[in-house]
């Protein structure tokens, strides 16, 4: 298959660019294009063959289910069998936006989207051209992270045309991203809505339009017992590089010693490893190779930053990725999730 890339102005896109994709949307091919959080990789929500093929061009396993993204709120009356008093709370203050709704499903929607679940994902996502481009296409989206599976999720159309290239339609090139990480998903089927995979919208924000929200206990514990993923990103690993993370927890001082020393163990058994810092501590590794993923104080830039660099880390032939924690708190919990399941919950307490 030969792969079109199209490059866009995302301030102002091109009408006519946009309209060959959400043909090629309409008619059942795959299209990659940019959101707020990731790149996604969009195929008609209510053609199951469609969807199909975005389980074969990223090797996805078929029980992990996709989100379905909309460009109007009122789509929901035929996606979901039921709506949550909840969702209007909600849909109000953070759509389009970064958070992905957890609902009853109506028929309209293929067993294949979520996985012969009786719940549906759901978003709209802010970015001009996966709005543009899903209103164009008419139909609803099923969009994953436009990546080979496993891998740390796309930011740039590069990290997309090194997985995807010959494998989908379309990739549309509109730079880099905003958020650098997944949406928060958040299942609103129970009394109590319960994060399944945390996001771009904090559990601080949520709780503070509808109260109470408690967190899926499979997000940071492996041995929660998870059979069953109602949301992308919670049964399998996830987000990880080529190289072996191994993520350690403590206070700053004790983990800089911590790595430092298994730094230097590695390196003389001839395994090249690389530390994950902050700016804050980058300063300890002295004669290290250290990467900052930025400040502890700003945790949005660690995670805008967080899958560019763990892609960097591929061409560098890094063996080990020594990385540290930060505070989850915010969304600083998501980027906890998302180097935890990258680390196949390999965690170092010190």
């Amino acid at each position: 298959m030969k792969t079109d890339i199209i490059k866009i102005n995302i301030n102002n896109p091109e009408p006519d660019k946009l309209q060959h994709a959400a043909e090629v949307l309409r008619n059942g091919g795959l299209v990659a294009f940019p959101t707020e959080t990731v790149y996604g990789l969009g195929a008609d929500a209510t053609n199951g063959s469609a969807v199909s093929g975005i389980f074969k061009a990223k090797g996805r396993p078929s029980d992990n289910p996709l989100i379905v993204h909309i460009a109007d709120s009122r789509d929901l009356d035929r996606l979901t069998a039921l709506k949550p008093e909840v969702s209007e709370h909600l849909i109000k203050v953070f759509w389009p936006g970064p958070l992905t709704l957890v609902m009853p499903r109506s028929s309209a929607i293929p067993d294949i989207v979520t996985a012969s679940l009786d719940s549906v994902a759901i978003r709209m996502p802010s970015h001009p051209v996966a709005l543009a481009l899903i209103q164009k296409a008419g139909v609803p989206v099923a969009a994953p992270s436009a990546n080979s599976s496993g891998k740390p999720s796309p930011t740039c159309a590069r990290h997309v045309i090194d997985d995807l290239d010959g494998k989908v339609d379309i990739i549309i090139d509109g730079g880099s991203v905003e958020v650098g990480l997944e949406s928060t998903v958040l299942d609103i089927t129970s009394p109590i809505p319960v994060i399944l995979r945390p996001g771009g919208i904090t559990r601080e924000q949520l709780e503070s339009v509808i109260g109470r929200v408690d967190i899926c206990p499979s997000l940071m514990d492996s041995e929660a017992g998870l059979h069953v993923p109602k949301s992308p990103g919670m049964k399998y690993r996830h987000y990880a590089p080529e190289a072996r993370i191994v993520l350690f927890e403590g206070k700053p001082e004790k983990v800089c010693k911590e790595i430092s020393r298994i730094y230097r163990q590695n390196t003389g058994n001839g395994i090249k490893s690389i530390v994950l810092a902050t700016d804050e501590t980058v300063d300890c590794y002295k004669g290290i190779d250290v990467i900052t993923m930025g400040s502890r104080k700003n945790p949005d830039t660690i995670a805008s930053r967080l899958f560019h660099i763990l892609r960097e880390f591929n061409d560098q032939n890094v063996q080990v990725i020594l990385a540290e924690s930060i505070e989850d708190r915010g969304i600083g919990f998501a980027v906890m999730n998302r180097l935890i399941k990258a680390s196949g919950y390999n965690v170092v307490k010190v």
